[in-house]
C-alpha cells in the first residue's frame, strides 16, 4: 500500500490526539510535524504513537512529546525500517500501565488474524488472575474496562462492533503480534507450538502457558516433565487427541481452552482442582465427569454447541465459584440451581414441555435466588400458566441484570405485561418468537423505570402513537427493532392505520430503527428527530405506493445511510407488483434528488439501498446503488 500523504497524516493524527481534525495547539504543531516526518506515512506507526501521546485523555507535556520524538531516532522515512517500527511499537507497549501489559501479552496464545471473542477472552483474563478490583466491582466490569484500554490505545484492532456501538471481537495487528510474542517468549508468559518444533524445548524448565495452534495429526510430542506448572493450555483446531494425556499431570492448570477441537474424553478434568475456566465449546465432548464438582475454583464452564452433552451431573451445584455458564438450550440442568450463588452469566438454560411440570417450577422458583445475574438467555417453551407466572416473578428479581434475552415458543406475554418490574441496570431487552407477541407496548417500557436501556426488540398487536413516543424519548437507546403483527400480513384495515406523532426531539442516540407493520417512512421523522439514525428498514403496503404519491424524502435524517423497503400487498399478482416496483424507482430518484440538492451534498458518495420484498412464496428483491 502507498504511504498516507503528509494531509491525510495530519488528519488521522490530530483526530486520534485532539479528537478533532484541525485545531493543534500552537506549542505542538513543530513537534508534530517532525513525528509525522518520522511515521513516513504508516497508519499504524500514526495510530500508536498518536495513541500514546493521548493515553488515558490526557495529552502529554510538550516535553514529552520530544522524547518520544528522540526515541524514534532515524524513523520510518528511509526504507521503512522494521526494527524502528518495532520500536515505537515498543514505546507504546512500556507506556502501558503494570495491569494492562500481562493483559496484552496474553494475546500472543492466538494465531495470527485469529478473531478474538470480547466476553471469552475477558473470563479468560480473569481465571488467568490479571483483573483485580480493591472494591466490590464485577470482575468482568474491570476486564472490560481493560479490554476498551487496548482498543483505544490501538494495541488491538475492533472487528465486529453490535447494535450497542459495543466491540464484540478484536485481532491483533501482525506487527504487534510479532511484538507481544517475542516479549512473551523473552518473559517465558507464553510458548507456541506450531508445528515449527516438534517439542517443547527441554532446556525451557517452565512452561506457564502452552498454545498449540492447528497441526497435522502427530506433529507435535509435548514434553510432559516441562509440564508440571503450566496454569493454561489452549488448542486451536487440533485432532490430536492423544497429545492431551499430559494434561492429567498439570497440578497447577487455571484454564483448558479446547474449543473447535475433536476431543471426547475429558474425565481427566475432574482431577484439575485449580481449574478456573473449561472451553468445551464445539468439541465432541460425550458427557461431563461425574466428580466435576471437585473443581471448587472453577469460574466459566462454555458447552456451547456439544452435541453430546445432553444433562449436567448434580456435583455442578458444588461449584459456589461459577460466574459464567453457558450451555445449550436442550441440556438439562438438575435440582437445586440455586446453589451457585456467584453466576453472573446463564445462557441458555431452557424450560418447556420436554420436561416435567414439577421440574420446569423447581428450575424457575431456584433460578429466581440468581440475584447476581448480569446476563440471562432462556428459552421458553412451556404451557403451564403457574410456571409462566412464577417466571415472570423471578425476574424481578434480578436487580443487576443488565442482558435479558428471551425466546418463547408458547406464550408468555400475558403473564408479563403487569407488574413485571426489571432492573434499571437493564441494557439490552430482546423478546423474541411468537410467544412473545404483546397486545400493545408493556407499561414498564419507559424513560423512567429504564434510563440506560440501549437494545430493545419486541412485537406487539396494535400500535398506538402514545407507544412511539415513548419509545422515543428512551434516552440510550441505539437499536429499536418494533413489530407489529398482522394476520398474514395483510393490508391493515383503515380504521387501523393512524399517523405516528414522533416528535423533534425523539430518537436522540438510536443509530438502527426495525418498523415492521408500522406506517413509518423517513418523512415520518420531524427535523431534530433521530439525528444519528444510520439504518433505517420499514414496511409500506402495495397499495399505498401505487395508488398514492409516497414522500421518502430524507432531508431530515442527516446521518441516514441505508434504507431497506419491504412491501407487502393483499393481492400478489405480477401486474401489481409491476405497478409497486416502477413507482419504488421513481420515488427512490425523487428521493436522491430531494437529498442531494438541499441538504446533502455528499449523499451520493454513500452506499444507498433500498429493497423491495412482495410477500407471496418467493421473494423478489430488487437493490439500487447510487
Amino acid at each position: 500500500m502507498k504511504a498516507l500523504s503528509i494531509d491525510l497524516s495530519r488528519k488521522l493524527f490530530y483526530k486520534r490526539v485532539f479528537s478533532h481534525e484541525q485545531g493543534c495547539p500552537h506549542e505542538f504543531v513543530q513537534v508534530s510535524e517532525d513525528i509525522l516526518k518520522k511515521c513516513g506515512g504508516i497508519p499504524l506507526a500514526i495510530n500508536v504513537i498518536a495513541s500514546l501521546l493521548a493515553s488515558n485523555c490526557q495529552i502529554k507535556t510538550k516535553d514529552q512529546w520530544y522524547g518520544f520524538l528522540n526515541s524514534i531516532r532515524h524513523g520510518l522515512t528511509e526504507e521503512r525500517s522494521m526494527e524502528e517500527m518495532k520500536k515505537i511499537l515498543l514505546l507504546s507497549y512500556y507506556d502501558l500501565p503494570f495491569y494492562l501489559k500481562p493483559c496484552l501479552l496474553y494475546l500472543s496464545i492466538f494465531p495470527e488474524d485469529h478473531k478474538i471473542m470480547r466476553d471469552e477472552l475477558i473470563w479468560r483474563w480473569i481465571a488467568e488472575g490479571f483483573i483485580w478490583s480493591e472494591k466490590q466491582d464485577s470482575l468482568y466490569e474491570v476486564g472490560d474496562c481493560y479490554f476498551n484500554e487496548l482498543i483505544n490505545r490501538n494495541m488491538v484492532q475492533p472487528m465486529d462492533i453490535d447494535a450497542e456501538e459495543r466491540v464484540v471481537a478484536c485481532r491483533v495487528h501482525d506487527m504487534v503480534l510479532d511484538i507481544i510474542c517475542s516479549l512473551s517468549s523473552e518473559e517465558i508468559f507464553v510458548t507456541i507450538l506450531d508445528g515449527t518444533n516438534r517439542t517443547v524445548p527441554k532446556l525451557q524448565s517452565k512452561v506457564r502457558r502452552l498454545s498449540i495452534h492447528k497441526t497435522k495429526k502427530g506433529n507435535i510430542d509435548v514434553v510432559t516433565t516441562s509440564m508440571k506448572q503450566v496454569r493454561s493450555v489452549t488448542l486451536f483446531g487440533n485432532d490430536t487427541v492423544h497429545q492431551m494425556s499430559f494434561v492429567s499431570s498439570s497440578e497447577v492448570l487455571r484454564v483448558l481452552a479446547l474449543e473447535d477441537s475433536t476431543i471426547s474424553d475429558i474425565g481427566y478434568v475432574e482431577n484439575l482442582l485449580h481449574l478456573r475456566y473449561l472451553g468445551l465449546k464445539h468439541t465432541h465432548a460425550k458427557e461431563l465427569p461425574v466428580d466435576i464438582g471437585k473443581l471448587h475454583f472453577l469460574q466459566t464452564l462454555d458447552l456451547r454447541e456439544t452435541e453430546h452433552i445432553r444433562e449436567l451431573p448434580s456435583s455442578i451445584l458444588l461449584l459456589r465459584n461459577l460466574k459464567c455458564l453457558y450451555i445449550n438450550a436442550g441440556i438439562k440442568l438438575p435440582s437445586g440451581i440455586c446453589s451457585l450463588i456467584s453466576l453472573e452469566v446463564l445462557d441458555e438454560p431452557q424450560v418447556g414441555c420436554l420436561y416435567s411440570e414439577k421440574y420446569n417450577m423447581d428450575i424457575v422458583k431456584e433460578v429466581c435466588h440468581l440475584t447476581k445475574l448480569r446476563v440471562l438467555t432462556i428459552c421458553w417453551n412451556c404451557l403451564d400458566e403457574n410456571v409462566k407466572e412464577a417466571m415472570t416473578k423471578s425476574l424481578s428479581n434480578f436487580h443487576k441484570l443488565q442482558s435479558l434475552c428471551i425466546a418463547a415458543y408458547q406464550d408468555c406475554a400475558n403473564s408479563m405485561k403487569q407488574g413485571w418490574v426489571l432492573s434499571p441496570q437493564l441494557r439490552k431487552l430482546c423478546l423474541r418468537g411468537p410467544g412473545c407477541s404483546f397486545e400493545t407496548l408493556p407499561a414498564w417500557i419507559n424513560p423512567s423505570l429504564l434510563p440506560l436501556l440501549s437494545y430493545l426488540r419486541i412485537v406487539v398487536e396494535k400500535m398506538r402513537p402514545e407507544d412511539i413516543r415513548l419509545l422515543g424519548m428512551l434516552p440510550a437507546l441505539r437499536y429499536l427493532s418494533f413489530k407489529m403483527e398482522y394476520c398474514s400480513w395483510t393490508i391493515p384495515g383503515e380504521d387501523e392505520v393512524e399517523m405516528l406523532a414522533v416528535t423533534a426531539d425523539a430518537f436522540p442516540c438510536v443509530t438502527t430503527l426495525h418498523c415492521f407493520g408500522i406506517p413509518v417512512r423517513p418523512s415520518t421523522f420531524p427535523r431534530g428527530a433521530a439525528p444519528r439514525l444510520k439504518d433505517l428498514y420499514f414496511c409500506l403496503p402495495a397499495r399505498l405506493i401505487t395508488h398514492g404519491d409516497i414522500d421518502l424524502g430524507m432531508g431530515h435524517l442527516p446521518s441516514l445511510e441505508t434504507v431497506e423497503v419491504y412491501i407487502w400487498c393483499k393481492e400478489a399478482n405480477d401486474s401489481l407488483m409491476d405497478e409497486a416496483e416502477a413507482a419504488m424507482r421513481r420515488t427512490k430518484l425523487h428521493a436522491l434528488r430531494l437529498a442531494t440538492s438541499v441538504l446533502i451534498p455528499s449523499f451520493l458518495d454513500r452506499v444507498f439501498s433500498i429493497f423491495l420484498q412482495f410477500n407471496k412464496h418467493l421473494e423478489f428483491i430488487f437493490r439500487w446503488r447510487a
